[in-house]
């Protein structure tokens, strides 16, 4: 499969946040957080646009030419960050104030983020469910691992079933060997990736 990648902008923010809205809507994490699927639908898409407009910000956005996928990368130093971590905060004043687990699950996850090494940090990846299945993620984070691997640099995500677990582990990542568990809830998977070859 050759398929056209290239970075999305800002005009494009609002097409990602709906991209991530319809793949995620259904997710164990999604569905843990907004239990409610009326109140889901409502303030989901408000939820994960903070992480488009963070990937806008600090890092960057992969996008295939027709939409169908994206992947939002971070490309974190090492060591540990300065200052508190504004974003789940943001995510809970923008998404659904009075729901603090809006703002518990990227606690919860910071808390088990590598800081030792320097690692782009595969921070959501996207495909269209009428598209899932295909391959796209696959051929749409290739580049980047192409990179890291040529670079010397590691990389970093959290899954959030253990189906996308083990697609992951096919393209080199491995489990941490610590969850995240979402009280009540769910459970994630952080997982680490070398520099293969």
């Amino acid at each position: 499969m050759v398929l056209e990648i290239r970075r999305a902008d800002h005009s494009e923010r609002d097409a990602v946040a709906r991209l991530l809205d319809e793949a995620f809507r259904d997710d164990p994490v999604s569905t843990w957080v907004f239990p409610d699927p009326e109140h889901r639908a409502a303030v989901h898409g408000k939820f994960l646009g903070v992480f488009v407009d963070v990937a806008l910000e600090e890092g960057r956005i992969d996008r295939t030419a027709d939409g169908a996928a994206a992947a939002l990368w971070l490309r974190v130093p090492a060591g540990e960050p300065e200052g508190e971590d504004e974003v789940p905060a943001r995510m809970r004043a923008v998404a659904d104030p009075d729901n603090e687990r809006c703002e518990l699950v990227g606690r919860l996850t910071g808390e088990v983020h590598p800081t030792a090494e320097e690692h782009e940090y595969l921070l959501m990846i996207a495909v269209s469910p009428d598209r899932q299945g295909e391959g796209l993620g696959t051929e749409l984070i290739r580049p980047v691992l192409e990179r890291c691997d040529r670079d010397g640099v590691a990389a970093y995500l959290e899954a959030s079933s253990e189906r996308s677990m083990r697609l992951y582990e096919r393209l080199g990542w491995e489990f941490t060997g610590r969850t995240v568990r979402l009280p009540g809830g769910p459970q994630m998977w952080p997982m680490w990736r070398k520099p293969q070859g």
